[in-house]
C-alpha cells in the first residue's frame, strides 16, 4: 500500500466515524498526522513522496492506528506526542492534550516573565506551559504542581527531554505548594462545568481524564480557589494569568477583582475568543 492510498483510506474511515468537527479537513489532517508517526517522516516528506510503499510492519501499525482513531481515540494519545509552542511533548491518557488555544496563555505570560524570575504553574499536566516558558526565557525557574502523580511523571519526562529539568521543581499537591513567593503564577485549570462533560465530543468525554476537565458545577471552582490563594504566593506587582473558557471572561474577571487583583484584562486567542484572564497583585 502506498502512502497516498493509505491516507485516502484513513480519511474516509475517519469521515465515516464522524471525525469532522473541524470540517472534513480534520479527518485528512488526522490521517496525515498518524501516517507521519507510522513512517517517521515529516508532513512535508509525506506530501513529497506519496508513492512510497509501506512495509508490512508499517501497514500493520497504520491499520491499528486507523482503527483506534475511528473509535474516536485522540490522535495524540495514539502516537503519544503532540506539538505545542514549537516543541514536542509526550502525552498519555493520564494528561490533558495541550491545545493551540493554550499557547495564548504562554505568549501572554511571556510579556510578564523576565530573566531571573521564579514562577508557579498550577495544574501543570504535561508541563507544557511551564516548560515552554522556561525554554523561551533565560535564567528563570519554575515550580509546577498537579494533583495527579501520573501527570507529573509525564511532565518530568518532558522536562528532561526538553532540557529544563534543572530549572523546574514538580510537586504533587492540590493546587498550591508549601513554598515561598513567586513573581508570576500561571494556570490552565479544569474549567468545564461538570454537567457539560458527558455532552462533549467523544475524544474529550470518553478519553481525556475527567480530573483535568471538571471545573465544578459552574466551571469556576478552580478560579475561585486560585484567585483566593494567589495573594499568599505572589510578590507585590506579581501577575496571575489563567486560561478560561470562551464564555467565562466576565465571571472569571469578577472573581479576580473580588480577590483584590488590579489591572484585570481579558486576552483573546487567535480565533477571536476570550482565552486568558490576568490581573496584578499589589
Amino acid at each position: 500500500m502506498k502512502i497516498s492510498e493509505a491516507i485516502n483510506e484513513g480519511t474516509r474511515a475517519f469521515e465515516d466515524a464522524g471525525i469532522e468537527n473541524a470540517g472534513i479537513e480534520n479527518a485528512a489532517s488526522d490521517a496525515r498526522f498518524l501516517m507521519s508517526a507510522v513512517v517517521n517522516m515529516s508532513h512535508a516528506d509525506i506530501l513529497a513522496h506519496p508513492e512510497r510503499e509501506l512495509s508490512d510492519e508499517e501497514e500493520k501499525l497504520w491499520l491499528e492506528y486507523v482503527s483506534r482513531r475511528a473509535k474516536r481515540e485522540p490522535a495524540a494519545y495514539i502516537t503519544g506526542k503532540v506539538e505545542f509552542m514549537g516543541l514536542e511533548f509526550k502525552v498519555t491518557d493520564m494528561t490533558l492534550i495541550p491545545g493551540s488555544d493554550t499557547e495564548t496563555l504562554v505568549e501572554e505570560a511571556m510579556l510578564h516573565l523576565h530573566d531571573g524570575m521564579r514562577f508557579l504553574d498550577l495544574c501543570t499536566g504535561t508541563g507544557c506551559v511551564a516548560i515552554s516558558l522556561l525554554r523561551y526565557s533565560n535564567d528563570t525557574h519554575a515550580v509546577a504542581t498537579d494533583i495527579s502523580g501520573d501527570a507529573l511523571s509525564v511532565a518530568a519526562e518532558n522536562a528532561g527531554k526538553l532540557g529544563v529539568s534543572d530549572r523546574i521543581s514538580l510537586t504533587e499537591t492540590d493546587l498550591y505548594p508549601d513554598v515561598t513567593k513567586f513573581d508570576l503564577i500561571v494556570s490552565n485549570p479544569p474549567y468545564i462545568p461538570a454537567g457539560d462533560i458527558p455532552g462533549l465530543m467523544p475524544e474529550v468525554s470518553e478519553y481525556e481524564p475527567v480530573i483535568a476537565l471538571d471545573g465544578g458545577e459552574d466551571g469556576l471552582a478552580f478560579y475561585r480557589r486560585i484567585a483566593e490563594g494567589a495573594g499568599d504566593f505572589l510578590y507585590s506587582g506579581g501577575w496571575l494569568l489563567c486560561e478560561i473558557g470562551y464564555d467565562q471572561a466576565e465571571k472569571a474577571a469578577a472573581i479576580f477583582e473580588a480577590a483584590g487583583f488590579k489591572d484585570i484584562s481579558v486576552v483573546k486567542d487567535l480565533g477571536g475568543l476570550d482565552r486568558v484572564v490576568k490581573g496584578c497583585f499589589y
